[in-house]
């Protein structure tokens, strides 16, 4: 009996572990399956994320193919278009290509000859001139280059400086020669500014302005080799280097220095322009008051007070002379001084215009102004003739009010500047130097004279070396 309680136990023990071990395995089983349950789950949530990312993308991905599409299309349009506007910029520059010639006809002259031939000689002219032009400057052999010319100039003026000087009868001649040029080609034409050479210029500068905007305009030739006025305008197109190697300076008479200092090219042709200035054929008699001159001493008189001071009795003169000391005991009489009689006036006439007239200057007020600083030098032209036609870029001082004996120094201190048409010029008011004022007992006394050694009288001697540019 004990041995079947034995094998009871044993039972129960048994049955008691396999109990156990079910529900150990439910619990692992219930683990699994939530552990299984929470993947499902997790992966579900994931999939659904993604799910809805790839569905974003997708649209993303047909829009951006959209996009691209039309971008495409619209790239292609916009080539084509690009491409057919070259091809019409291209185009047209080409269809119509012309260089002008801008001369300033108070300066550059055609020669005697052409002008002589009236009509005829005013065709040839035109015909010599557009080939030249066509030779040196021709822009395309493929297309045409035009060529335009325009001449301003005073003509009554003009004609009567050929007559005195000799190279025509009469006023006739030159107006038959300007009809002559003016009906040789559709694009020539030689304009009547009047008188005033202000007018002039603004008509050759405006022109160039005008055609150097016009990208038909391939070149600008400008005959103003003589006249310094122009060096401003220059100086401006030298700063934009595509407009600056549209332009040649034509030359007649050597290019003055201002204008060879901006640095634009200069071209020359031959058989058509003078290349000096008109000669005096039959001068005028000496008809002007002759130019300042020194006062024999340093003491004033009556008359040298009252006649005008000359640029070399200012500068020698050290001091003004002492006052007067009238003493209580008379002093020894000096021995009486032989006057000496004064040098005769150089027979000279520098030439058509003839001598300017003298101004008389104070040297005290002289030597104030000569004493101004650089930044405070006062302006010629505004100060003689109106307001400074150069505004704001003028670095000569405008705010100042002279008097009459400063209004004569600064006269004079123009009048040491050379005139650019010298002897031929007309200008009544010309506020330059047409000979050079410095002359004393046959010296000139100029440290910096900038006449040429012709517009000295003959014989004249020079107390400073002169610059090879003003010989």
């Amino acid at each position: 009996m004990d041995r079947a309680m034995n094998t009871g136990l044993e039972r129960d023990g048994v049955l008691q572990g396999f109990v156990q071990r079910y529900h150990n395995y439910e619990v692992e089983r219930n683990n699994t399956h939530s552990f299984i349950q929470d993947i499902l789950l997790y992966t579900e949530k994931i999939e659904s994320q993604y799910r809805g990312e790839n569905a974003r993308l997708r649209q993303q991905l047909a829009d951006a193919r959209i996009d691209l599409e039309c971008s495409t299309k619209s790239r292609k349009d916009l080539q084509l278009k690009l491409m057919d506007m070259e091809v019409q910029l291209g185009y047209v520059p080409d269809r119509n290509p012309y260089v002008v010639v801008l001369i300033d006809g108070d300066g550059l002259l055609f020669i005697e000859s052409l002008i002589k031939g009236g009509v005829q000689g005013g065709r040839k002219a035109a015909e010599i001139l557009r080939k030249s032009v066509i030779d040196k400057f021709s822009y395309s052999r493929e297309t045409a280059t035009e060529v335009v010319v325009k001449v301003a100039a005073n003509v009554s003026g003009l004609a009567k400086a050929l007559q005195r000087h000799g190279c025509i009868g009469n006023g006739e001649t030159l107006h038959e020669f300007i009809s002559g040029f003016n009906q040789s080609k559709a694009g020539f034409s030689f304009v009547d500014m009047g008188h005033g050479k202000e007018h002039v210029e603004a008509k050759v500068l405006g022109s160039a302005k005008y055609h150097l905007r016009n990208f038909n305009c391939k070149h600008v030739l400008l005959g103003i080799s003589h006249e310094s006025e122009y060096a401003p305008f220059l100086d401006e197109i030298v700063n934009n280097e595509e407009t600056k190697e549209r332009i040649t300076i034509l030359e007649g008479v050597p290019t003055v220095r201002e204008i060879v200092a901006t640095g634009i090219g200069t071209t020359r042709f031959d058989g058509i322009f003078c290349r000096e200035k008109l000669n005096t054929k039959s001068p005028s008699p000496l008809g002007r008051t002759p130019q300042l001159t020194p006062a024999p001493t340093p003491t004033p008189t009556p008359s040298n007070l009252a006649s005008g001071i000359s640029y070399a009795a200012v500068t020698q003169a050290a001091a003004s002379p002492p006052p007067k000391i009238t003493l209580p005991i008379p002093l020894k009489k000096p021995a009486p001084v032989r006057p000496t009689k004064p040098a005769p006036a150089p027979e000279w006439n520098p030439g058509p215009r003839g001598l300017d007239i003298p101004i008389t200057i104070n040297p005290v007020v002289y030597d104030r102004l000569k004493r101004r600083k650089e930044t405070e030098k006062l302006c010629n032209n505004h100060f003689l003739r109106g307001p400074c036609t150069k505004g704001k870029e003028c670095t000569f001082v405008h705010d100042y009010k002279p008097n009459k004996e400063e209004k004569n120094v600064i006269a004079f201190f123009a009048r040491l500047n050379p005139c650019a048409k010298g002897q031929d010029c007309e200008a009544e008011n010309c506020i330059y130097g047409h000979h050079c004022p410095t002359i004393a007992n046959g010296v000139c006394t100029h440290a910096h004279c900038k006449f040429r050694v012709d517009e000295h009288p003959p014989g004249t001697k020079f107390k400073h070396p002169r610059h090879p540019d003003w010989a």
